[in-house]
């Protein structure tokens, strides 16, 4: 496993310690699985990137875009695509979707979930015992 940038490890940390209103928001749904179960993290860091949410075991990838994001999307579209060609999926949101239209956004996400593919089976017959 590649070894992490000790930066970027304490500003994930600082990120997580002090979240924006949105991200605190979506947090409290997303954190401990209580959202149909899937365990979520948040200020993970993928590759060179530290990402706001990610549930690892289904691939998947939540951003939430701020004001700031407007002036950066020809890096975010980079980054997406490096995260999906990691095999990751990228679902965006602005804080606004967060704070005026959260069932809306909690609803995309599962959807998200089930259309996400699961990781596939184990190979040969791994888990079948010897009859």
């Amino acid at each position: 496993m590649p070894k992490k940038d000790k930066r970027q490890l304490e500003n994930a940390k600082a990120m997580r310690s002090e979240p924006t209103g949105p991200e605190a928001r979506l947090w409290y749904h997303l954190r401990a699985k209580r959202l149909i179960g899937i365990k979520f993290s948040n200020q993970v860091l993928i590759g060179p990137y530290t990402v706001d949410f990610a549930a690892r075991s289904r691939k998947l990838v939540i951003e939430l875009d701020g004001d700031s994001h407007a002036a950066q999307e020809r890096y975010d579209a980079r980054r997406t695509a490096w995260l999906e060609e990691q095999g990751y999926r990228v679902i965006r949101f602005t804080n606004s979707d967060v704070m005026t239209n959260e069932a809306a956004v909690l609803q995309a996400i599962i959807d998200s979930l089930a259309a996400a593919p699961l990781p596939g089976p184990l190979p040969g017959g791994e888990r079948e015992k010897d009859t």
